[in-house]
């Protein structure tokens, strides 16, 4: 088994009160302790050996691959300069950004589509997918899944993802203890790497 850590939308238009979606998202996730928690687990992965990419979801002039056909994906193609890759709400947290690690840009919900990151899996030997984020019912649920889709072996890192409710929250990864290879704490997921 060869892991990666996957990193979703850790960047500051998601966690931030500044941010785009800081309105819905800074204090839920603040409230949780999941930045904190998260920061360390990936430190620790990472001198386990892992692996460790960071998606940002960005909009480039010309739109990329962002296609319009979500209310989500309406939202920020209708703000693209606040997604701009140099626009400052599009860079990684503070807590994130010293981790190390690869950081790849897309325009899609699945932290997997619309960028290199899969062959790049592929090309490292990676076989398993250790994955944490906010929000844990959008990007974290979809990449889940698509990277079960692909073959990967995907685990939900439960204490290092987040969403702006609870109840929202706790249902997708009940979900996801169903639809990928099963949510493991960071504890969990660090005996994973031995």
């Amino acid at each position: 088994m060869r892991c990666a850590v996957l990193g979703l939308h850790w960047q500051v238009n998601v966690i931030k009160p500044e941010g785009f979606f800081g309105g819905m998202l800074a204090e839920p996730v603040s409230r949780s302790g999941v930045v904190e928690r998260a920061a360390r687990f990936h430190r620790a992965a990472r001198e386990a050996g892992a692996e460790l990419a960071f998606t940002r979801f960005t909009v480039p002039v010309g739109e990329g691959g962002l296609v319009r056909n979500t209310a989500f994906m309406r939202a920020v193609g209708d703000a693209q300069e606040a997604f701009r890759p140099d626009a400052p709400g599009s860079g990684l947290i503070a807590e994130m950004s010293d981790a190390g690690g690869r950081v790849v840009d897309n325009q899609r919900l699945s932290g997997l589509a619309g960028n290199d990151l899969v062959p790049w899996l592929r090309e490292q030997g990676i076989d398993t997918l250790l994955i944490t984020g906010v929000a844990t019912n959008l990007t974290v649920e979809q990449t889940a899944r698509h990277g079960t889709d692909l073959g990967f072996t995907a685990h939900v890192v439960r204490d290092c993802v987040a969403a702006a409710d609870e109840a929202v929250h706790a249902a997708s990864l009940a979900n996801l203890d169903l639809a990928s290879a099963g949510c493991l704490a960071a504890e969990e997921a660090l005996a994973l790497l031995g």
